[in-house]
């Protein structure tokens, strides 16, 4: 399940790609409009700068703006950044691998199904950008 944080990221990046012709918008119009608490919104908004996915400029005419092209941003990275692991167990993640506590990877039915699932989501988040996002 997405964490309420990953779907106020997804929400907010589809107004920004929505508004990218617009120039740098405001954090208080993407709140207001995408129903996001503020103080939530510059907390994943600064992460999503710091990850280089989004830019923003300060003043007058100021706000973020996407500093990527939005087809060349894959789902699977903005739930990698803000979610943490796509796999639903550690064992089967590609990037957080934890060996499970009391666990025979070996003849675990649980590890290998879940293996199928980790790969059937990646097969379409890996596939699906930004711009998948908006209408």
């Amino acid at each position: 399940m997405l964490s309420k944080k990953s779907q106020y990221a997804f929400k907010a990046l589809s107004y920004l790609v929505e508004k990218r012709n617009e120039g740098p918008i405001l954090i208080s119009e993407i709140a207001e409009h995408k129903k996001i608490p503020l103080k939530f919104l510059e907390n994943i908004l600064l992460e999503l700068k710091k990850a280089e996915i989004l830019d923003s400029k300060k003043g007058k005419g100021g706000g973020y703006f996407l500093k990527e092209n939005p087809e060349n941003v894959k789902l699977a990275k903005i739930i990698r950044l803000v979610n943490g692991p796509i796999a639903m167990l550690p064992c089967v993640s590609l990037n957080f691998y934890e060996k499970c506590e009391d666990c025979n990877e070996d003849h675990c039915g649980l590890h290998d199904v879940l293996i199928e699932v980790r790969d059937a989501s990646l097969n379409i988040l890996e596939k699906k950008t930004l711009m998948d996002l908006v209408d």
